[in-house]
């Protein structure tokens, strides 16, 4: 099965303006409602079995059954029935609410990720089915909105069926995230001929075995005198006040812009590194890490993370390149000519062999330490 996520602005009118907003702020009581349930349920069990606390009781019964999505979803319904706030808006969009809480309370147990958080704006729902024939030019029907006009920047993509889909609330407007599903399947991609390994550096962004050393632009960086100087205002202005909420929308609209910059970097850059080899090979590195370490505003403000986990996997899928990971364990240390290893200091920037006296730029050797490491694992010989 192929799946495909495509974005595309929303141009609603003034009604479908206000609905959005409606569904957005029913969706963030349910949420909230719904996060408040759990947590009087926990708190109500915390109680000491040996002794009476004063803090806190069983102010809901012993045996009333723990708030789950079921029993959640089931006393949703029942509320719309009473409640014409609830049901104004979608019942599926309201249960996909409860199934984002249900996610975060399974992914904090799971992953180890902080307790859920009450919410002060929701800036997303999902319409988990979509209509039949919804998909027309420049524009898109959805239910409870209707036909409601889109900016599409791409066509819609042949052969496949519109699933899902999501609207999103940013600084710069309204946009919709189309989910785009085919039953077709499509196998592996194929080990290539020619071979390339990346070694994400320091100093540059990524280094290829080719011997390029590609420097990233500070999109942050760049925009930061701007940025400094707004929130330099923002300072001066009354928390709350209409000038205070216009200079943080030319904040959010400043951050967005340079995520979109950086982002589209990203995709031109995987476009050229699958030009150039068959095979890609990159290093298994934890970048969540490396965003807490000595070179955290870098590696954040370059968002190598995001281009060696998201974008550059997803580029050779399309394109049909061999993607993988190696082992990141002593690709600096390794010498690429004779396979010798030697400690070197985060300062040495050049790799000069002491057995073979093999000389090179370190990030360099660490790529083509890469390369010939993707290439054991697929069964090829060392170039």
């Amino acid at each position: 099965m192929i799946t495909l996520n495509y974005q595309y602005k929303l141009r609603p009118n003034k009604q479908q303006e206000a609905k959005i907003e409606l569904m957005l702020d029913v969706c963030k009581n349910v949420y909230n409602y719904a996060l408040r349930e759990r947590k009087d349920w926990l708190n109500s069990r915390k109680s000491p079995t040996n002794t009476c606390s004063i803090i806190s009781e069983y102010i809901i019964p012993a045996d009333a059954p723990y708030p789950n999505y079921c029993y959640q979803s089931k006393k949703l319904t029942i509320a719309k029935k009473t409640n014409p706030r609830l049901k104004s808006v979608n019942a599926q969009v309201l249960q996909q609410t409860l199934k984002a809480l249900d996610r975060a309370f399974s992914e904090m147990k799971s992953l180890g990720k902080g307790f859920p958080r009450f919410k002060k704006k929701l800036r997303s729902f999902v319409f988990p089915a979509m209509l039949k024939n919804c998909l027309g030019d420049n524009r898109i029907k959805l239910p409870q909105l209707g036909w409601i006009k889109i900016r599409q920047s791409r066509r819609y993509p042949e052969g496949m069926a519109a699933k899902q889909a999501m609207v999103v609330k940013k600084a710069s407007g309204y946009y919709l995230m189309v989910n785009f599903q085919s039953l077709e399947s499509v196998p592996n991609n194929p080990v290539g001929k020619t071979s390339l390994g990346i070694d994400a550096g320091i100093e540059s962004f990524v280094a290829t075995s080719t011997g390029k050393l590609i420097k990233s632009p500070k999109f942050l960086l760049g925009q930061l005198r701007k940025l400094k100087l707004l929130q330099r205002r923002l300072k001066h202005k009354n928390k709350g006040s209409n000038n205070w909420l216009k200079i943080q929308n030319r904040i959010a609209i400043l951050h967005e812009k340079i995520a979109n910059t950086r982002r589209n970097w990203h995709f031109k850059l995987a476009h050229q590194l699958c030009n150039l080899a068959d095979n890609i090979f990159v290093e298994d590195i934890n970048f969540i890490s490396w965003s807490k370490g000595i070179v955290r505003k870098q590696s954040l403000d370059s968002g190598i993370g995001q281009f060696i986990n998201e974008i550059l996997p997803y580029i050779c899928w399309k394109r049909g390149k061999y993607y993988a990971k190696v082992d990141k364990n002593y690709t600096s240390q390794e010498c690429p000519s004779c396979g010798h290893t030697q400690k070197k200091k985060l300062s040495e920037r050049k790799h000069n062999c002491s057995a073979c006296g093999y000389q090179i730029n370190r990030d360099i050797a660490a790529a083509k330490v890469i390369k010939n490491r993707g290439l054991k694992s697929v069964g090829h010989t060392v170039e």
